[in-house]
């Protein structure tokens, strides 16, 4: 049997897939809205990541995959999570099975974290540094952030030893790349066309002297 966990990432990369994953997401926010629960739904669907689906990949390919009926997967939640999980997530849940989605359940999980901090004025914002970052030097970093995005930035760090120096922000799909390393590959950019240009020029004064 295929291992479940690449089978999500593959299908995750579909920007489609990820899509309907928000839509499930959406859902499930503005139903625990309703109730005022969206923290605890929140807690409850990530211990159920975290603490169920990560160490059991057993049980996470037989709920996920393909192979497993619906009828069975909807036995699995009831048995897993019967008395113990709120109806609103076991319900949920069951939704996710009916529609033949459980493949997505660690994909709605993801959207349902960037949804709901969008919805509270915050941004997930990964910065990748040469070496790890002070704290002084994060706090500073974060201070900045916040001013320049006009929200609470959730700062994740990450270290390049390739970047030389300098940093990669990456907020959303857009990439801010304040590296030494792209500094010098722009500079070199920039040398090139310089070369270029002065060669050009070189040639026309020959041509217009050999007109001459």
């Amino acid at each position: 049997m295929p291992d479940v966990s690449s089978k999500v990432q593959s299908v995750l990369e579909d920007p489609s897939v990820q899509s309907v994953a928000k839509v499930y997401a959406v859902a499930l926010l503005d139903a625990a809205a309703k109730e005022g629960g969206v923290d605890a739904v929140l807690e409850e669907f990530g211990s159920f990541v975290a603490d169920v689906l990560g160490p059991q990949p057993q049980f996470e390919r037989l709920l996920c995959g393909a192979m497993t009926s619906v009828d069975d997967k909807l036995r699995l939640i009831d048995k897993v999570l019967g008395g113990r999980g709120t109806p609103l997530f076991v319900n949920f849940l069951k939704v996710l099975a009916r529609h033949g989605r459980m493949d997505l359940v660690q994909g709605v999980w993801q959207a349902a974290q960037r949804e709901q901090e969008s919805r509270t004025g915050r941004v997930r914002v990964r910065v990748t540094s040469a070496r790890p970052l002070s704290e002084t030097a994060l706090n500073h970093l974060t201070e900045r952030l916040r001013q320049a995005l006009a929200a609470n930035p959730i700062v994740e760090t990450a270290v390049d030893s390739q970047l030389v120096g300098g940093l990669v922000i990456r907020v959303g799909d857009t990439v801010y790349d304040g590296s030494v390393r792209n500094r010098l590959k722009q500079l070199r950019g920039k040398l090139r066309e310089r070369c270029l240009n002065e060669v050009q020029r070189g040639r026309d004064r020959f041509s217009h002297s050999a007109g001459n």
